[in-house]
């Protein structure tokens, strides 16, 4: 059993939220539920009732809730939450608009700092909400962004929630190709995008997009320019107006925003596949599905309570900036941050920590991974005494990982590593604030969701290596796909290869203690001589090799079998030696597997990434068998898909 790095405190597990669920579980159903373990097993036994709990628990502001909250549960997909109910996201969002309490801080990488209160945010919502509505957006309805992280973006996005509108949006650096890709599929009426955005010290206009946006995007009737860089004069049309401009004049005599009652399974959010081995599929998340499932995570397994102060580094591309935006509904203060995570400092984000009081600090592994690299050393360098839960996600976090938050970062926090995803716009597992954090495990499956981890026969496997799958309908299950009307590429997505069961993609194993490791994506496996190992298993060894600053790891297909080809980014100066090839080479025989040993290690200069930077392992795995990537324009950095074509790494045979 791996080691316990942190134990809640007595006055933690009895102040936390999910400790008062419980002892209302246990008055309204007579059950004596007295720890995690426990709950869990009540609550996948017992969804119906878990999530009618939930829904109380939450105070979910709703029209009708209605007497049944699953029907259909012997279906997946097919299962309906709460079929009668009427409700409206943004106004869940909004509850708090009476207070002062501050909504949302924004900092951006420039050093412009603003703040909203929860009024100022309803004023601002109720402005655009009437804009909209006089443009004619009606319920089901698209409205897209290509925005940086600002405050204008929430507001944009509960706007066109609060009309029963369906919202869309990507980050500014996307090319025109990968905007149109999604947003063609959808076709959005009105269109948010900015002036520009900075990153990594540069500023980058993108005043130039607009007008071939609007060309490619006929669907659009009108376009809102946010002017956030200031660098050029801008002149408006009938077609696009500035914000300012666009926004109806508040008055105090104006009506309060008429909140448009939705269905539960009514459309939402349109999230996107990654797109990197063809057009992005547009994944379409429901209304009370989102809610509900971000509010019982945010709730009872992140433990926001009125007040914190809530931050994770996202664009508005990556389904973590809607799931951070939900932390409205919890009475949280939003820290949204625009810019690169490293500038103009590795631990600049520990700044944001100390200035705003930042008590939930969410970022990726690879962020944690690429400080540990620098020696970045912030419980040295920052106060942190705000800070005491750190969420990460994006890809596996690493055991050392682990050490490195608990050593050199704070020693008395909740350290949750989480993981779902863009198809499910939430947590299949993910952390608990009452639970031990054990050294590179997550910490436990999220509360009623019935998870299990399969062989290929469909049996289930017990501390061994598997497929990670779903045995039960959750209420934040994808409507569909957009333009998919029999839902055959749906089921083919998540159906297909464990009939009735949520197939979802990750390579993983339950842990004695109840939690989960996960070793990458399944498509993304190893498997030399039919023995499967997980691409995160190569990258805990190489990454620990001093020379190595990044790695990425594929297996090339030649004669019926599976060789490993590594590549590897190196500090500066050091060149790719033999002896070095030796040393990665005997660090991976001796602390992952003698069958995983790279064919072949090459020296490159990047690593292409997904937008929400991911490693695009497969996208590599098609360059170096002569397949073309069919959307580079999901890719960050496209252009570092070149250097591998120039590199190709054939067998020497051939």
């Amino acid at each position: 059993m791996n080691p316990v790095l942190w134990w809640p405190s007595e006055e933690r597990r009895e102040n936390a939220n999910i400790t008062r669920f419980m002892g209302l579980a246990g008055e309204r159903y007579g059950v004596a539920i007295t720890g995690y373990a426990a709950l869990y097993r009540w609550s996948i036994e017992n969804p119906a009732a878990f999530w009618d709990l939930m829904w109380q628990f939450a105070d979910i502001k709703a029209g009708r809730k209605g007497e049944v909250v699953l029907s259909h549960q012997d279906r997946m997909p097919g299962a309906r939450w709460f079929p009668d109910a009427r409700l409206n996201y943004a106004e869940n969002l909004l509850r708090h608009r009476n207070k002062d309490n501050i909504a949302i801080s924004f900092h951006g990488e420039s050093g412009e700092t603003r703040q909203l209160t929860y009024q100022g945010l309803h004023r601002q919502v109720s402005q655009l909400a009437q804009a909209l509505r006089n443009d004619g957006i009606k319920p089901g309805d698209r409205v897209a962004g290509v925005l940086p992280n600002l405050p204008e973006a929430i507001i944009a996005m509960l706007a066109t929630a609060s009309l029963g509108a369906i919202w869309s949006s990507c980050s500014p650096d996307f090319g025109i190709p990968g905007i149109v890709d999604r947003f063609s599929q959808i076709a959005p009426k009105v269109l948010f995008v900015s002036d520009g955005y900075t990153f990594g010290g540069k500023v980058f206009d993108r005043l130039d997009q607009v007008e071939p946006l609007l060309k490619a995007l006929p669907s659009v009737q009108k376009a809102v320019l946010i002017p956030y860089l200031k660098k050029k004069p801008f002149k408006a049309t009938n077609q696009v107006m500035l914000w300012q401009d666009y926004l109806v004049e508040f008055s105090e005599d104006q009506p309060p925003i008429g909140f448009v009652p939705m269905a539960f399974d009514d459309p939402l959010f349109i999230l996107y596949s990654s797109g990197t081995t063809g057009p992005p599929k547009c994944i379409v998340h429901s209304v009370g599905g989102t809610l509900l499932q971000h509010l019982k995570e945010h709730k009872l397994h992140v433990d926001i309570h009125p007040g914190d102060r809530l931050f994770y580094y996202t664009t508005c591309g990556w389904m973590m900036w809607n799931w951070l935006a939900s932390g409205l509904a919890s009475g949280a203060e939003l820290v949204l941050y625009d810019g690169s995570p490293l500038y103009p400092r590795a631990d600049s984000l520990f700044d944001l920590i100390d200035e705003f009081r930042i008590n939930i600090f969410g970022v990726s592994a690879k962020y944690i991974d690429t400080i540990k690299k620098a020696a970045i050393n912030p419980k040295n360098t920052h106060n942190l005494s705000s800070l005491n839960t750190i969420l990460s996600t994006g890809s596996p976090l690493l055991p050392e990982g682990f050490d490195y938050v608990y050593e050199s970062i704070k020693s008395d926090v909740c350290l949750s590593s989480i993981s779902g995803g863009t198809d499910i716009i939430s947590c299949f597992v993910l952390g608990c604030p009452i639970l031990p954090v054990r050294r590179g495990e997550i910490q436990c499956p999220g509360l009623a969701m019935d998870i299990d981890v399969y062989d290929d026969n469909s049996q289930s496997l017990q501390e061994e290596k598997g497929e990670l799958v779903c045995k039960a309908p959750f209420p934040s299950m994808p409507i569909g796909f957009w333009n998919d009307p029999d839902q055959s590429q749906y089921h083919a997505a998540y159906f297909e290869k464990y009939p009735g069961v949520w197939w979802h993609g990750d390579y993983v194993a339950l842990t004695e203690s109840g939690g989960m490791i996960i070793y990458g994506r399944s498509d993304a496996v190893l498997n030399p001589g039919g023995i499967r190992i997980g691409t995160a298993e190569i990258y805990r060894q190489v990454e620990q090799v001093d020379e190595v600053l990044e790695s990425l790891v594929v297996g090339q297909d030649i004669d019926g079998d599976c060789r490993i080809i590594l590549f590897v980014i190196l500090r500066n100066g050091v060149m790719l030696s033999d002896q070095l090839k030796v040393k990665i080479k005997q660090q991976i025989r001796q602390n992952a597997s003698p069958h995983h040993v790279p064919a072949e290690i090459l020296q490159v200069t990047d690593i292409p990434r997904t937008k929400s930077g991911k490693t695009a392992e497969l996208a590599v795995r098609n360059i170096i068998h002569g397949l073309p990537v069919k959307n580079r324009d999901a890719l960050a950095n496209p252009e570092a898909l070149e250097q591998y074509k120039r590199i190709t790494p054939y067998p020497k045979d051939k």
